[in-house]
């Protein structure tokens, strides 16, 4: 597997490499569907750059590291940049802050006490964004309690004490990893969010792919804490993902209630990442693993296609899944009705191709019909999407460097 999953991952870093823009002395990629330039995916390709190559490609780390040094706000904040919005958020810090105290090795001088100074910020914003016990708001335009965002927020602030013994920062994310495992639901599942927030409804629902995301943050938590009751809670968990997977490998996305999550690529790759960690404990979920890579490859014609990919052929039994997703959670009919059709539009969408969705019709008249926040809803065409990419980018280098038993 290790095999496999390093021959993938050269691949795709060489793939990605035709968006990176090198300008005097920063590097950052640039989207190449969208035309912006988001500072989480710059931070995950930099992750990806130090496991795999480390100090070899110290010149483009420091260019990379430079970017994203210019691109922090004032109050210690990195902004989180989409097509439809640019805001401060807690989540994209701590995935920028988690890239730089990984390339800390890798720098000197005066670049490296700015991106400790960097650092210290980003921690103290971090902090003040919990507004409840382990509870961390995202930004100020979504509000509510996502426990990815609660888990995301614990991964930075417990590798920030592993690298600087900030005994403020471990507490905080014993207190994120602590609120997530007590909303776990008894099968193990952790709903998106347990309160609504900014939301029109609620979105306690269990999502495939926000398992993942869930478990692959709590796993950095626990490299740090090393307690048992987060390894109970992971292990439920992860076994949630291993009940959701089907015999050929892929995932049964009727068990999941996240409309604008559904058939994430990424989902395959934070799989691998949480199969991974947890056959540490339990060597049955490397065949779990295992059996995601070429799903994941299949969906990686160049760089990563937003969405798993469908026939055409299959679709009657996937309206039949839909309508299964489109059932859990307690909604009035008429929301489960427009979830179903909310389920349908992707089962469509992911079945066609385009490299140019920016002008896309259909998205720009269902967000208007509808009144849906357009961060919620996505283009009617499959297309290459290095959001997508650099996730995946992420989890497998994590997961592969935990395979050979190296330091993260």
């Amino acid at each position: 597997m290790k095999a496999k999953m390093s021959e993938y991952l050269d691949a795709l870093l060489k793939n990605t490499e035709q968006y990176l823009v090198i300008k005097d002395e920063i590097a950052y990629i640039k989207d190449p569907v969208f035309g912006i330039v988001r500072n989480r995916v710059s931070a995950e390709y930099l992750k990806s750059i130090i496991r795999l190559y480390g100090e070899s490609e110290r010149d483009i780390i420091k260019k990379l590291v430079c970017f994203l040094l210019s691109r922090q706000n004032l109050n210690g904040s990195w902004n989180e940049i989409h097509p439809n919005y640019n805001q401060e958020s807690a989540l994209v810090t701590s995935f920028v802050g988690e890239a730089l105290l990984l390339a800390l090795p890798c720098l000197e001088g005066e670049l490296k006490e700015r991106t400790e100074n960097a650092l210290r910020k980003a921690r103290d914003y971090v902090l003040s964004s919990e507004i409840e016990q382990g509870y961390f708001l995202k930004s100020k335009l979504y509000t509510a309690d996502y426990l990815n965002v609660d888990a995301t927020c614990g991964a930075f602030l417990a590798q920030y004490y592993k690298v600087f013994g900030d005994k403020e920062a471990l507490e905080g994310a014993k207190r994120a990893a602590r609120r997530v495992c007590t909303f776990q639901e008894k099968d193990g599942a952790f709903p998106y969010t347990v309160n609504t927030g900014s939301e029109k409804y609620p979105l306690n629902v269990p999502c495939i792919h926000y398992q993942g995301v869930t478990l692959y943050y709590l796993s950095k938590v626990q490299e740090v804490i090393r307690e048992e009751w987060l390894k109970e809670c992971m292990l439920k968990g992860t076994q949630w993902l291993l009940n959701v997977q089907r015999n050929d490998g892929r995932f049964d996305w009727s068990k999941s209630g996240l409309m604008f999550a559904y058939y994430l690529t990424g989902a395959y790759a934070f799989g691998i990442a949480s199969f991974v960690y947890a056959s540490q404990w339990d060597e049955k979920y490397l065949e779990n693993a295992a059996k995601l890579l070429p799903i994941l490859n299949e969906n990686t014609p160049n760089i990563v296609l937003r969405w798993e990919k469908g026939k055409w052929r299959d679709f009657p039994r996937d309206v039949v899944v839909s309508f299964k997703s489109a059932w859990l959670g307690n909604y009035p009919v008429k929301h489960k009705l427009f979830r179903l059709g909310y389920a349908i539009y992707r089962q469509i969408a992911r079945r066609r191709f385009s490299e140019d969705v920016k002008e896309d019709m259909i998205f720009k008249f269902v967000t208007k019909l509808f009144g849906i926040k357009t961060s919620t809803i996505e283009p009617s065409k499959n297309f290459p999407d290095m959001f997508m990419t650099s996730e995946v980018l992420d989890c497998l280098s994590y997961a592969l460097t935990f395979l050979k038993g190296e330091k993260q």
